[in-house]
């Protein structure tokens, strides 16, 4: 499903960040483990096509992802990818379903009202579908996060960090709900953090020194 070797990124020519070799299953699900600032977000950047490694390739399948041009690499993210940011990163100025609907049409992609509205119930927000973002509570906009990573049915979903600003018992929340819904789509779920609560929850972690 996904396979990474000699992935290395610099910045600006500076000293190179290099990461272990990955080879993940359909349906299997990783952690990637590291310290605050070792580079575990530019890893997931690097595997959501939204940076190019130095050195290395990043393979789904067939789809080398580090030699498509950038709108074939948008193309790509947007249909096989879902992204899981540790902020929400939603359209304020949109109500929750035209942020669902938005992330369909960036992808091309036809928009399926009724799986989108299945979703915000599946994750229980479907009573917020008309609401403005602003209107959200924290765990509302999490929650309305993941249902727009999971509504262009993405083989992948990347999460970076979903856990770091929270106590025990929403860390436990959170990473069952992504562990849940990851499974109930057959997609994916691979999880950067630093933080050391998530390592019972996935039985294959990788580790970056």
């Amino acid at each position: 499903m996904l396979q990474t070797t000699a992935l290395e990124f610099s910045y600006s020519g500076t000293h190179s960040l290099r990461f272990p070799s990955l080879d993940i299953d359909k349906e299997k699900h990783s952690l990637l483990l590291g310290a605050s600032g070792s580079g575990k977000t530019t890893w997931l950047h690097l595997l959501g096509g939204l940076r190019q490694p130095t050195q290395g390739t990043i393979q789904y399948g067939e789809t080398e992802l580090n030699t498509l041009a950038p709108s074939q690499r948008d193309r790509f993210r947007g249909r096989t990818i879902g992204l899981v940011f540790q902020q929400p990163h939603l359209i304020r100025a949109l109500s929750v379903l035209e942020n669902l609907r938005l992330a369909a049409e960036m992808a091309d992609l036809p928009w399926d009202s009724a799986f989108a509205k299945g979703l915000l119930d599946e994750l229980g927000v479907a009573d917020k579908a008309t609401r403005r973002i602003h209107q959200l509570s924290g765990g509302e906009a999490q929650r309305v996060a993941l249902a727009r990573a999971l509504v262009n049915r993405p083989q992948v979903i990347l999460a970076d960090e979903p856990t770091a600003s929270l106590d025990d018992v929403n860390c436990d929340r959170v990473v069952n709900l992504l562990l849940n819904t990851a499974q109930t789509h057959h997609a994916t779920l691979i999880m950067a953090t630093h933080d050391q609560r998530v390592k019972e929850h996935f039985s294959t972690t990788y580790t970056l020194l």
